[in-house]
């Protein structure tokens, strides 16, 4: 008689799940497109001028609270790093409302083509959308994970999550002082 290792299956509804997760994921990625490369912007006034700010300082914020909850799994404090990483997961979801708002009302806003750092800041933003848009389902199956109890899935995509997620907060705010700067 012969016995055979245990697998590793994934578990009942994890194969739907992650579909669920990534098609909400192409749905807004495609959503995102649509609003800020063909949806002509609403004409409205400066009143909403503060949203670019507060979509750095949200994005500045996600990063702060990352780093908090690496620090805290790296000192396996479990309830402050999931704390932590639900706070990162809310600024970032504040951050994509106020983006989504800023982009409906004021559209895209281009760097000055003669200003300084124009190659840099074009690859840096290139970088940040493509890694934005890999960014958001790896969150979401990291988040999913973990509040599955799937804790060795967890652990295994977090890995590569967290550092897209730092990369994608962190040039957020770059690429806005920059066009700030830019733009005088």
């Amino acid at each position: 008689m012969t016995t055979t290792a245990p697998t590793s299956a994934p578990r009942p509804g994890t194969a739907p799940a992650i579909a669920a997760i990534l098609l909400i994921s192409a749905a807004a990625t495609a959503f995102l497109f649509w609003l800020i490369y063909i949806h002509p912007a609403a004409a409205t006034s400066a009143q909403f001028a503060f949203l670019p700010a507060l979509n750095a300082i949200l994005n500045g914020l996600a990063a702060i609270a990352l780093l908090i909850g690496y620090t805290f799994i790296r000192a396996r404090q479990i309830p402050k790093h999931r704390a932590a990483m639900i706070t990162a997961f809310i600024f970032s979801t504040l951050f994509l409302v106020s983006y989504i708002a800023h982009h409906a009302l004021h559209g895209d806003v281009r760097y000055p083509i003669h200003a300084a750092f124009r190659t840099f800041y074009l690859c840096l933003l290139a970088s940040h959308i493509v890694l934005a848009i890999v960014a958001l389902p790896l969150v979401l199956i990291t988040f999913f994970f973990s509040l599955s109890g799937r804790f060795p899935q967890h652990r295994k995509i977090a890995r590569w999550t967290f550092p897209l997620w730092l990369y994608v907060s962190v040039t957020g705010v770059i690429t806005y002082v920059m066009l700030r700067l830019a733009q005088g």
